[in-house]
């Protein structure tokens, strides 16, 4: 168990933006709702799956609805607790604690702002390990774990309670009534216990969405030569690297500044930023880029479109189409696919690596585009079946990350 302040905040709200694929809302607006909730109530309390009793309910909060329409719409603040306590008063039981449902932009701190409200401990896990548009898309589902009840409300205090028989009905239900109200709501859903979300939940993203938001941090206020900053990085943080699936630097980054060399155990990796990312993510670099286009509309509770880059430097004479649903679904430079849903899709600024979300694409910007792979979990059948590319209309078989790049390579 340990607090998280100020700080740790805005670690986590940079941090989890990476992998928040471009979506989950406006990273800004949550941090500072998570920041004045501290500073009003005192430091979140984070703790370990295993620190919750097996029958011990926690209560994921979050805000659903498009992107587009929360950079506009910020809750007032009475909105969480108003769902928390309609919920629990609902399962006629104490909830325990709270969790993220997603790693992602406003949703990484809206559980931590109401941790802070509420006085109850924030649970260093989530349901996405990224962020997904739709509310089926946890591995809480994929475990058979119901979303419902669920309680969702507005700005203006309408409140409603939904039971439903699937999780594609609460999806679909949810999302009309968030139209109704306007765009956004503030909602509690997948009441789960402290067994089922050690089987189901996946495990210390607040922790992982923190060590990058700290790399990007620590990075931007080093002065120096890249060498000397990366010296100071391995004084300064914790051993990520090594705990990261892969740890990969140097020659798994294709298309990189790459080293050639493989970042050792407690080591960030010598070269740019960009690579840093790409170490701490297992990640590879799809694209190096200008926005030249952005094609975005806000439909049926989504922000959906696509957005279009010319290559600068290695790519130069080459172009990247992204297309997103809120999140970054599927990559393809020069109409060959790159990357595809489950893994992670991410826009970064090309100078300071910082995440770009997918309402804040803008004609202009040099960016680099970045994949991720995603947990294993969504790469079973099931897990495809959910969040898989063709779930989402595209006729592409998935292609884990690794092997697409490694067959970019031969």
């Amino acid at each position: 168990m340990r607090k998280l302040g100020v700080q740790e905040i805005e670690d986590i709200a940079l941090g989890a933006a990476v992998l928040g694929t471009g979506g989950g809302g406006d990273p800004h607006i949550g941090k500072l709702m998570a920041i004045q909730a501290v500073r009003e109530y005192g430091p979140v309390e984070l703790i370990d799956l295993e620190q919750v009793p097996d029958d011990a309910i926690i209560m994921p909060l979050a805000m659903m609805g498009a992107p587009t329409v929360i950079v506009e719409k910020i809750p007032n603040g009475d909105e969480f607790p108003r769902v928390y306590h309609a919920l629990k008063q609902y399962l006629g039981r104490e909830v325990y604690a709270t969790m993220p449902i997603e790693a992602g932009g406003v949703n990484s701190m809206i559980p931590v702002a109401s941790a802070a409200r509420l006085g109850i401990p924030l649970v260093d896990a989530d349901g996405m390990g990224r962020a997904f548009p739709e509310l089926q898309m946890v591995t809480f589902h994929l475990g058979g774990i119901t979303a419902t009840p669920m309680a969702m409300t507005d700005e203006k205090g309408n409140l409603i309670i939904l039971s439903t028989v699937t999780n594609l009905w609460t999806e679909h239900l949810a999302r009309s009534a968030t139209v109704v109200m306007g765009g956004s709501a503030m909602i509690a859903i997948y009441p789960l216990t402290g067994a089922q979300a050690r089987e189901w939940a996946i495990r210390g993203i607040v922790t992982r969405t923190e060590e990058i938001g700290k790399t990007l941090r620590l990075w931007g206020r080093r002065p120096g030569s890249v060498r000397s900053q990366a010296a100071a990085l391995r004084r300064d943080l914790p051993p990520v690297v090594a705990t990261m699936p892969g740890g990969v630097a140097g020659e798994e980054c294709a298309g990189g500044a790459s080293t050639g060399r493989r970042a050792g155990p407690g080591e960030v990796p010598e070269g740019d930023v960009v690579q840093a990312v790409l170490a701490l993510t297992a990640g590879y670099l799809l694209f190096r880029g200008k926005v030249v286009d952005v094609a975005r509309r806000t439909v049926g509770g989504f922000a959906r479109g696509e957005a279009v880059l010319e290559g600068l430097d290695e790519f130069r004479g080459q172009s990247m189409r992204i297309h997103f649903q809120n999140e970054n679904l599927i990559a393809l430079r020069d109409g060959e696919v790159r990357a595809t849903v489950p893994d992670l899709i991410t826009v970064l600024d090309a100078e300071t690596a910082r995440p770009i979300t997918t309402e804040g694409l803008r004609y202009g910007y040099r960016a680099v585009v970045v994949g991720m792979p995603c947990d294993s979990r969504w790469r079973t059948p099931r897990g495809l079946e959910t969040v898989g590319p063709r779930y989402f209309g595209y006729d592409v078989d998935y292609i884990p990350i690794e092997q697409r790049m490694a067959g970019q390579r031969g």
